[in-house]
C-alpha cells in the first residue's frame, strides 16, 4: 500500500474516533488512537511520532475509556440512583443521538429522569440521580474530546 492510501485510512480512523467520541457504541479514541498508530507505521511519517509518545497516548486512551464508561454510573450512585437510572440514561443517550447535538446532551438526563421515575423514585429524587447520570455523561465527553483533540494534534504534528 502507498503512504498517501495508508494516511487516508489513518485520517479516516481519526475521524470516526471524532464522532466516536460524542456517538455512543462508536469507541471513538481507541479508533482515533490507532489511526496514531497506523501513522507510526507508514515509512515516510515514522520517525515523525516516538513510541514513547505512542504508548502514553495509549494508556491515556485505554483510561479514558474505562472512565467514560464508569463516570456515568458512578455519578448516579453518587447521587442515589439504581440500575434503573443507569439503564435510562444509557437509553436515552441512543434516542438522543438521533436527536443531534442537544439530544446527545439531554438524552442521557432525560432517560435517567425516566428510569428514577419508572422505579417508583419521587419526582425531586429522580431528578438529583439524573443530575448525576448527565454530569458523569458530560465529564466523560469532555475527556474524550480533549483526548481525541490531543491524538489529533500529535498526528497533525507528525503529518507536517
Amino acid at each position: 500500500m502507498g503512504d498517501a492510501l495508508l494516511i487516508v485510512l489513518a485520517v479516516l480512523l481519526l475521524i470516526a474516533g471524532a464522532v466516536g467520541s460524542v456517538a455512543p457504541v462508536i469507541p471513538g479514541v481507541p479508533l482515533s488512537w490507532g489511526g496514531l498508530l497506523l501513522l507510526k507505521f507508514i515509512p515516510s511519517t515514522q520517525d515523525d511520532i516516538s513510541w514513547l509518545t505512542i504508548v502514553i497516548l495509549g494508556i491515556v486512551a485505554i483510561v479514558i475509556t474505562v472512565l467514560d464508561n464508569i463516570l456515568p454510573v458512578w455519578g448516579t450512585k453518587k447521587m442515589g440512583g439504581n440500575k434503573k437510572v443507569v439503564w435510562g440514561a444509557t437509553i436515552g443517550l441512543l434516542f438522543g443521538f438521533f436527536l443531534g447535538p442537544w439530544g446527545i446532551i439531554f438524552g442521557p438526563f432525560v432517560g435517567a429522569f425516566a428510569g428514577g421515575l419508572l422505579s417508583g423514585t419521587k419526582f425531586l429524587h429522580a431528578a438529583k440521580h439524573a443530575t448525576g447520570a448527565f454530569l458523569g455523561y458530560i465529564t466523560g465527553l469532555v475527556l474524550k474530546l480533549i483526548t481525541v483533540g490531543l491524538i489529533i494534534f500529535f498526528f497533525v504534528l507528525a503529518v507536517l
